[in-house]
């Protein structure tokens, strides 16, 4: 059976509503993906920060709980810092606290045949909600950045476009529409609704 991990990426949050401490936002965003990376079956689990940021995963991680130190927060950078001992790599947005868990199954599920899965951002802007990979990574694949890189993109460096799979997508929190999508009635974000709500978190 292969061995997959996948690992919330904590990079640099843009946005946050307002009147809220950005760096409280980008915790309780960041808490629940960690917190639902916990529910996932037949994969491993760890969070990649920058040093500088490494308060922000001694915050969120639950113990035992990998923890890598990158150098930058960029997907490439996560698949360099985990190639060993893994056969699949699951990248993901730190800022998507009620993604479903079946969609970070989905990124997963084509690496049985191709290469590269990504899936997209929904609800328009540029960008990715994550991207895997089996190891070691095609050495077609270009520098990613999660907030700026389109699947097409993707597709046109693989030598068939075949080779990468576009599953579904998800929102992230970029802005006040995002904001507006969260359904009160969906379980998880739990850290992201009390910080909304003005609990304490």
């Amino acid at each position: 059976m292969s061995r997959r991990v996948v690992v919330a990426l904590l990079g640099p949050v843009t946005w946050s509503p307002p009147g809220i401490d950005p760096a409280r936002w980008r915790t309780a965003l960041a808490e629940d993906v960690v917190d639902l990376f916990a529910t996932l079956n037949e994969v491993e689990t760890a969070v990649a920060v920058t040093a500088p940021d490494r308060w922000l995963a001694d915050a969120v991680v639950w113990p035992g709980t990998g923890v890598y130190e990158v150098p930058e927060p960029t997907p490439n950078a996560v698949f360099a810092a985990v190639a060993a001992g893994y056969d699949q790599v699951a990248v993901v947005a730190a800022d998507a606290p009620d993604v479903p868990g079946l969609t970070l199954g989905k990124l997963l599920r084509p690496l049985t045949t191709r290469p590269v899965a990504v899936a997209p951002v929904e609800g328009g802007g540029a960008g990715l909600l994550g991207v895997a990979a089996r190891l070691p990574v095609p050495a077609w694949l270009p520098e990613l950045d999660l907030d700026t890189t389109e699947p097409a993109e993707v597709r046109r460096s693989a030598p068939s476009p075949g080779d990468v799979a576009v599953t579904a997508g998800w929102r992230r929190m970029r802005g006040p529409a995002d904001l507006a999508a969260l359904d009160p009635a969906v379980e998880g974000w739990e850290a992201t609704r009390a910080l909304l709500s003005g609990r304490p978190v």
